[in-house]
């Protein structure tokens, strides 16, 4: 497998709707274990396909991690291809997140309680599930992406100015340390 390059906020790739995949074969399944790999090393427990560069409604998801004996996190994977909510509560809830794209930042993001998604899984098989709690969120997220909507883009003008900051201080330390 192999790890891919994870793009960050304000690459324009972020910003973009991501186009429907017309077929699921067998380059596809390579790439989504390439995006769950990538996942995995970047501590992530969702990544959608534009966050690797690829503007395609692609979704991996494992809200389900725990460390194995080699110390590797693994839990239930899931492969979301052309996924849409077709459903959502008028239950909300509040959570922090965090993103890849936007390292090292987190802030509070109010979303749906529950969520049911329509979407094909990596044999190519139409599905559906009813997600709640940790899982209705973390679709939410990446389901955004698809969209071209960052987590920040779902807070307060002044709360995203000083996650901003944030974000700006933390790449220059990184400049400083390199």
């Amino acid at each position: 497998m192999t790890k891919l390059k994870v793009y960050e906020y304000p690459h324009p790739i972020l910003k973009q709707k991501a186009q429907r995949v017309e077929k699921i074969d067998d380059d596809l399944r390579k790439f989504l274990d390439d995006m769950l790999e990538t996942m995995y090393e970047e501590v992530g427990v969702g990544l959608a396909a534009p966050q690797v560069g690829v503007s395609k409604r692609i979704v991996v998801i494992d809200a389900e991690q725990e460390k194995d004996e080699q110390g590797n996190k693994r839990g239930n994977p899931m492969y979301l291809v052309n996924p849409e909510i077709i459903w959502r509560s008028d239950e909300m809830v509040c959570g922090e997140e965090g993103c890849l794209s936007v390292p090292d930042q987190r802030a509070e993001v109010e979303r749906n309680a529950k969520v049911r998604v329509h979407y094909w899984d990596y044999d190519g098989v139409e599905r559906e599930i009813l997600a709640d709690d940790f899982l209705a969120i973390v679709i939410q997220h990446e389901l955004d992406h698809l969209d071209g909507i960052l987590y920040i883009d779902r807070i307060s003008r002044l709360k995203r100015n000083m996650l901003l900051k944030k974000l700006k201080k933390y790449r220059e330390n990184l400049a400083h340390e390199e």
